[in-house]
């Protein structure tokens, strides 16, 4: 179908083809949903073993759920939040489905690769967190428990609810934070903005990544300077992909 069919086709038209890319992703997402909630025991294991590789789980320290119904809540997250996770690429798919009609070929070809981009982006912000950050966060967090003092012992015992809200924050701001190249690129490949603009605006951009990192982690400086570091850093790759974005148009 080419871009001039698809302006020929009615508003019912663009709602209909809507309405069947919704109802698909929907269902990606329940059945992802379901397979993820079967599961979330294993799943909150696997988000768990920063913490618990670092836990004194030999003499029973673990996590508890101090209301009856917290430990179900949190599986139910735990799948939500997977489900989203796993169903993105169909979800993309059918995202594409419905814009690219209305593409030309050589916008096809500039819009696919940052399409593509994002989730792998999300996952690295991830990865990062699962593999970096959280590591060296709790060990830092961990570091206050006194159980050998001769006063009061202190002992953590994490409630699940509340590692698994934590953890998901950690993941979702470092995601977020690693879509600022794509970001940035489609506002250079459309002309909002230039490596030049973006090299003026830097020292802005370093002020606001610190308070970005405040909003969305935990008050305290190590979560928020672990999220600032690589949102400038991010900022610099964005200039970078600018510039390349600005001569390809050129020459174009």
């Amino acid at each position: 179908m080419s871009k001039q069919d698809f302006k020929e086709m009615t508003l019912i038209d663009h709602l209909t083809e809507l309405r069947k890319r919704l109802i698909w992703s929907f269902v990606y997402i329940i059945i992802t949903f379901i397979i993820c909630f079967y599961f979330a025991n294993n799943l909150f294991a696997f988000l768990a073993k920063p913490l618990t590789n670092l836990l004194d789980t030999e003499n029973g320290q673990g996590f508890i759920y101090t209301a009856l119904q917290e430990a179900f809540f949190t599986e139910l997250k735990i799948a939500f939040f997977f489900s989203l996770f796993f169903a993105f690429p169909l979800i993309a798919i059918q995202i594409w489905k419905f814009i690219a009609p209305g593409l030309y070929n050589n916008e096809k070809k500039a819009f696919l690769p940052f399409l593509i981009a994002t989730p792998i982006l999300f996952f690295a912000g991830g990865a990062m967190v699962y593999y970096l950050i959280a590591p060296l966060a709790w060990n830092f967090f961990l570091s206050y428990q006194n159980l050998n003092s001769v006063g009061v012992p202190i002992r953590l015992e994490a409630k699940m609810g509340e590692y698994l809200a934590l953890m998901m924050r950690f993941i979702f701001a470092f995601g977020l934070a690693f879509q600022l190249p794509i970001v940035l690129g489609l506002m250079a490949k459309v002309g909002i903005v230039t490596h030049n603009s973006l090299k003026k605006f830097r020292k802005y951009a370093i002020v606001i990544a610190f308070l970005s990192a405040a909003f969305l982690t935990p008050p305290d400086p190590f979560s928020q300077i672990s999220l600032a570091l690589p949102i400038i850093f991010l900022y610099e790759i964005s200039i970078y992909i600018a510039k390349i974005i600005q001569k390809n148009n050129k020459e174009n």
